[in-house]
Order: C-alpha cells, then sequence, then structure tokens
C-alpha cells in the first residue's frame, strides 16, 4: 500500500496516531495538575518503565494539555553526564520570560528571574555544564549558599510565588529522570517535598526507567509518599488491538484476524513495537486487509530495521565484557534472572561481575527487579543478542 498514507509513527516520543489504553493515567495527572493550579494539594507524577513503553509520549501529552490549559511548563531530558544545575538553567529561563508575556517583569517574577540569577552564579564554578544569560542582578542570601538542596528548594519557592502572580503554575517535565546523579535527585527530592508543604503552584511530571523508584527511595526516604509513581507497561490486548487497527480503519484499511494475532504476538504489547509492524505490515500488504502473510514479512522487516537502529545503538554503547554479560542474560532468557545464574553461565563468581552488573545499571540497559534479580530494560533485547552473538 502507499507509505505515503501510512498511518503507523514509530520513533522516540513520536506521538501514536492512536494513543490506547493510556486515558486513566491522563486523567489523573490532569487532576493532579488542576489541584495544584488552585492551590490544593496533589502529589508530583513519576512514570517508570521499560524502554518502548510510551512513557515520553505520555510527558509529552500531559505537557502539551498543559500548556493548552494555561500551565508554564519547563521542558528537560536528562542526559547521562550533565548536573541538574546545568540541565535546570536554561528552560527555567525560558519559561520564566514567557510568564512575562513581553511586559516588564512584576515583583514576584523580577524576583525568581534573579534567584535563577543567584542559583547561576553559585554553581557554575562547581558544576562548568551551568550556564545562562540573565539581564538581572543576583538577589542576595537567596539561592545562593552552595547548598543545592537548599538553593534549589529557594529556586522553587521563588518560581512558584511569580507563577501565583499570573495566576498558574508551573510544570517541571522531566525526562530519563534515573540518569539525574544522587545527590542532585536527593536536592530535587527534597525541593518539591519544601513546595508540598507551602502548597505552592509548582509540580513535576517525569520519567525514567524502572531502576528509578529505588534510586529515589535510596535519594530520600520519604520519596515514595511525596510522589506518585505509576508503572507504565505493555499494552493489554484490547488496547494494543485499538492501536494497531484504529490507525488502519481511519484510512479504509481492515487486518485479518490471523494477522492480527500475529503481530501481538511478536510485539507482545509494547507500543513501540506495534508502530514499527503497523508501518512495516502496511507498506509491505499489496492491499487490505492486512493478511498473515503480510504480517509474517512484516515480522522479518521490523527485525531488520530494530537491528540495525534500536537495538544496535545501545548495543554499541557496551563494552566487550558487557557485551558478554548480556547474551549470557539471553541465553537465559527474557527474564528477570538471578545474577548467581548469570555467574553460572559465565562461569564466573557472583562478586566477580557484580562490577559489570552495576556498569549496566548506570548505563540503563538493565535494571534489578529485586533483590537479586537483573532484567533487560529493552523488550525483546534477547532476541537481538541472539541474533547477533549466535553462538554463545
Amino acid at each position: 500500500m502507499d507509505p505515503r498514507t501510512n498511518p503507523y509513527a514509530p520513533g522516540a516520543g513520536f506521538p501514536p496516531p492512536e494513543l490506547a489504553g493510556r486515558d486513566d493515567i491522563v486523567e489523573r495527572a490532569g487532576i493532579a495538575l488542576d489541584r495544584v493550579k488552585v492551590g490544593r494539594a496533589a502529589r508530583s507524577f513519576i512514570f517508570y518503565g521499560l524502554r518502548g513503553v510510551g512513557k515520553t509520549v505520555l510527558l509529552n501529552k500531559i505537557r502539551l494539555e498543559a500548556e493548552a490549559r494555561g500551565f508554564a511548563t519547563v521542558e528537560i531530558e536528562a542526559p547521562e553526564d550533565r548536573s541538574l544545575p546545568g540541565l535546570l538553567a536554561a528552560p527555567l529561563r525560558a519559561t520564566l520570560l514567557r510568564l512575562s508575556r513581553g511586559e516588564a517583569a512584576r515583583a514576584a517574577l523580577a524576583s525568581a528571574l534573579r534567584a535563577l540569577r543567584s542559583f547561576v552564579d553559585s554553581f557554575k564554578v562547581k558544576y562548568q555544564d551551568v550556564e545562562v544569560g540573565l539581564d538581572f542582578e543576583p538577589d542576595k542570601g537567596i539561592a545562593d549558599s552552595g547548598d543545592l538542596e537548599a538553593d534549589l528548594a529557594d529556586l522553587f519557592a521563588a518560581v512558584g510565588r511569580a507563577a501565583a502572580e499570573r495566576h498558574t503554575a508551573v510544570v517541571l517535565s522531566l525526562d530519563e529522570l534515573q540518569y539525574v546523579p544522587k545527590e542532585h535527585l536527593a536536592a530535587l527530592i527534597f525541593a518539591f517535598h519544601r513546595l508540598s508543604q507551602r502548597q505552592s503552584p509548582v509540580t513535576m511530571i517525569a520519567a525514567g526507567l524502572p531502576q528509578l523508584v529505588g534510586q529515589m527511595g535510596r535519594a530520600k526516604s520519604y520519596a515514595e509518599r511525596l510522589f506518585e509513581f505509576a508503572a507504565i507497561d505493555r499494552l493489554d490486548p484490547p488496547a494494543a488491538r485499538a492501536a494497531l487497527c484504529k490507525p488502519a480503519e481511519r484510512e479504509g484499511v481492515a487486518y485479518a484476524e490471523d494477522a492480527v494475532a500475529e503481530i501481538l504476538r511478536q510485539t507482545q504489547g509494547y507500543p513501540y513495537f506495534l508502530q514499527e509492524w503497523g508501518k512495516h505490515g502496511w507498506n509491505l500488504a499489496d492491499r487490505s486487509p492486512v493478511t498473515r502473510s503480510d504480517a509474517d514479512r512484516a515480522t522479518a522487516s521490523a527485525l531488520a530495521e530494530l537491528d540495525a537502529g534500536f537495538f544496535r545503538v545501545r548495543f554499541d554503547r557496551l563494552t566487550p565484557t558487557e557485551k558478554r554479560y548480556m547474551r549470557a542474560m539471553a541465553e537465559l532468557g527474557p527474564g528477570p534472572h538471578r545474577s548467581g545464574d548469570i555467574a553460572e553461565k559465565l562461569s564466573r563468581k557472583v562478586t566477580s561481575v557484580a562490577p559489570i552488573r552495576n556498569s549496566l545499571i548506570a548505563k540503563g540497559m538493565v535494571f534489578s527487579a529485586s533483590h537479586g534479580d537483573i532484567q533487560f530494560t529493552v523488550p525483546l533485547f534477547d532476541g537481538f543478542l541472539k541474533r547477533t552473538i549466535p553462538v554463545f
């Protein structure tokens, strides 16, 4: 069929044509934001889950809906090698300037911009990635102590006062939160603890890999009470069917029932993979309906593309010893696996391979599902490893 009219949208954070199975979490997050805006208590949301479940899509949808309802938003994606002050400074400056709406800054807004200047000046020596231009003088005694917890709390409090002055709220949208260093994560949690105590109109919608829950609990013991942690998982069969079939239906294209069953089996209900299989099935089918034969060809084509891109990009970040460790995991299946079983596959002691395991966790390739267990963060990665390293 014509690829020009292909409705599917595989990609990192690309909005799918049919956001199936997520209405409840979007509604809950929207209610929390509206409560914060009017000064009522509501916990910030933390989405966690494997790669490819649509966490970034959810963040973006909630952020865009918030903007449409008059919220000010700060959009951040955390890479592995940046400080939290460095990540925050420029986007927060842009948000505060948007709050001014082209007018001269009012008292609270000017105070927030001065607090940001103090914060930047305080940390730009310690963290080399902190740099932003501000035409405001620093506010002495506010966000300038050099203690990240205290200064971030001061800064966010000033931002909250600026938002209240404009009769709105600020939403921090933070993706890949698991990459924020522990000390900085603790400061972020502390700042939101202060904000919640004062019912300040600043909240957060964040996302990360499954290990994020444990990271936040270790950073601050009260994190599990301060935030609402929402597990984002694969779609159940009805939602997966809707994500696959409804975009095609809107284009006048149907699927044979055995084609749907095969694609759901291959993708295991993961939203990203449903988009990939849908795209390839559409492009390879001659006409409606998409048949089981088309689905089989879509599997071969989708896996080849994933192997060359989605999987390969992650694989190429690994050292030879990390690749061997993960190949041992793949030999055991999709997981989770006991660390002892992986060590046994490698003919090593558990203690000798622990540094490799820890390095893979730090890179976001695996996570500890429970004490002593380890699991891939990327679905279907075990199959890719077996195709790439067939002999173990």
